[in-house]
């Protein structure tokens, strides 16, 4: 029997998601979300799952609650897991409970994730903590929202009477109500207040103001849902305290260019920083299976001195062919082990092999250099059908032996091509990943020839990539060194520069 499970996406920053509810969209046959649920959250969905999207805006729901109670109903009752992946916390305003409500009756397996609220999280990423014993002792969250045509019901003399932290969410049209009511109920107007607009992630915004100019000043900032406000004495040390803001990344929207399957550790280095990551895997390596040529290599391969890997992919793809033969690492005794980088050395490592080579400059150039500063007899080479030709070009200046064995095939494709195109030739992409020539090549390949790519900079792994990057037109960055961490550090100069 399948079962529903309730998981709250958190305020918008992919961090933020629990681990419990990464386990559960992990395991989804189904996800029925909202608006809110941040496009990288999302991003985290099994390609197996079925999509379902029942987002609102406020004031505006073309899927009706008793709508998505129906479709929980229905999904819920086959042998399915079923999430349903709601922003924040599914228990606070989210009507979490009503959707219960109908499975429940019809004795429908489910369970409930929290997730991190917005009332406490985006006061955080503002600086402004919603608790300071010399500011209060006391915190509560009210409802702003309000059914169309009547008045807010709030027993503001109550909220006044606590001297306590006040988070309202879902207030951003009623703002001036709240505010003139607390006024009305005794509030002093000099009370620090703020808004934050769309907190925890990249395109935050916070106002401050007193609780008396607040609302003129959010109208100036065309402050817009979603927006949590915050009113007490705590909103003063929003100045002191603002972390988020001096993040070097800090409004920077940056493409990560990275296979899928890689991009992760990338990508959490720069939302670190504050960056808009904006993922975007537009080459995809493919094994090539049947391979009779690797096959007939892996067989014989006492006629080779040395084998050398590429890309992490090759390494896997090897380890794969390996297994599909019935051989283990036990075959590879006779043979040393090169890699191009660190990274194909990591996949290596992982199943106990351990690379007898890296070049210091981690690329084909540099790796067909090292080998023929080491090497007497023959090379095998498993990697891309389209390899650089540098690596072979050296191997042949020395005069040595070679098998250039075709194992898997790089393919480019991305099915937001479109929507990255326009948002390149509007200017709100700043930076760019490339980490390897063939992640250039992906990158033009799918945004199309003819895009204005002159305002974004490249930033580069190493020279070839960015030789490649240079030939489209794109200006360039280059990291000191072959590393996530010095990709990650070349951004950073880049934005700051």
């Amino acid at each position: 029997m399948g079962k529903v499970i309730l998981v709250g996406a958190g305020p918008g920053d992919p961090g933020l998601l629990t681990v419990k509810g990464r386990e559960a969209l992990a395991q989804a046959d189904v996800v029925v979300y909202d608006r809110l649920v941040s496009p990288a959250i999302l991003d985290l969905i099994p390609a197996k799952a079925r999509r379902i999207d029942v987002g609102k805006n406020a004031g505006c729901h073309p899927v009706p609650q008793e709508e998505i109670n129906r479709i929980l109903l229905e999904e819920g009752s086959g042998n399915q897991v079923v999430v349903r992946l709601k922003g924040g916390d599914p228990f606070l305003f989210g009507r979490g409970g009503e959707e219960l409500e109908l499975l429940a009756r019809h004795g429908v397996p489910f369970e409930e994730v929290p997730g991190i609220t917005s009332a406490i999280a985006a006061p955080a990423y503002a600086g402004i903590p919603v608790t300071h014993r010399d500011f209060c002792s006391s915190l509560h969250i009210i409802t702003g929202h309000r059914r169309a045509g009547e008045k807010l019901d709030i027993d503001f003399e109550a909220l006044c009477r606590t001297k306590g932290t006040l988070v309202f969410l879902m207030g951003v049209s009623a703002l001036p109500d709240i505010c003139a009511g607390l006024l009305a109920a005794g509030m002093d107007g000099a009370t620090p207040a703020a808004v934050v607009e769309r907190g925890t992630t990249p395109d935050q915004r916070r106002i401050s103001a007193t609780l008396e100019e607040l609302p003129a000043r959010a109208a100036a900032a065309e402050v817009r849902s979603p927006a949590v406000i915050v009113v007490g004495g705590v909103c003063a040390l929003a100045e002191e305290f603002d972390w988020f803001d001096r993040l070097p990344l800090r409004g920077k929207q940056v493409v990560v260019t990275r296979p899928r399957e890689r991009a992760g550790t990338l990508t959490g280095r720069l939302r670190a920083l504050g960056a808009q990551v904006w993922e975007y895997p537009c080459i995809e390596t493919i094994p090539l299976s049947p391979c009779p040529e690797m096959e007939e290599a892996l067989g014989h391969l006492e006629r080779y001195e040395w084998l050398a890997l590429t890309s992490p992919a090759g390494a896997e793809f090897l380890w794969a062919a390996l297994e599909r033969m019935g051989l283990d690492a036990r075959v590879l005794a006779g043979v040393r082990l090169a890699a191009i980088g660190p990274g194909t050395a990591r996949a290596l490592a992982g199943h106990g092999l351990k690379a007898d080579l890296i070049p210091e400059v981690y690329d084909a150039s540099h790796l067909g250099e090292a080998l023929a500063a080491q090497a007497a007899g023959r090379v095998l080479l498993l990697r891309a059908r389209e390899g650089s030709p540098a690596l072979t070009q050296a191997l042949e200046r020395a005069k040595l032996e070679y098998n250039d064995v075709a194992i898997y095939e790089t393919c480019y494709r991305n099915p937001r091509s479109q929507a990255l195109r326009e948002a390149v030739e509007e200017g709100r992409v700043d930076l760019v990943t490339f980490t390897s020539a063939s992640t250039v090549k992906g990158f033009l390949a799918t945004v199309g020839e003819g895009a204005d790519l002159s305002r974004i900079t490249g930033i580069c792994i190493g020279e070839q990539t960015a030789a490649e990057a240079r030939r489209s037109g794109i200006p360039v960055r280059v990291a000191r060194s072959a590393t996530l961490e010095a990709l990650t550090e070349c951004a950073v100069e880049c934005a700051r520069g």
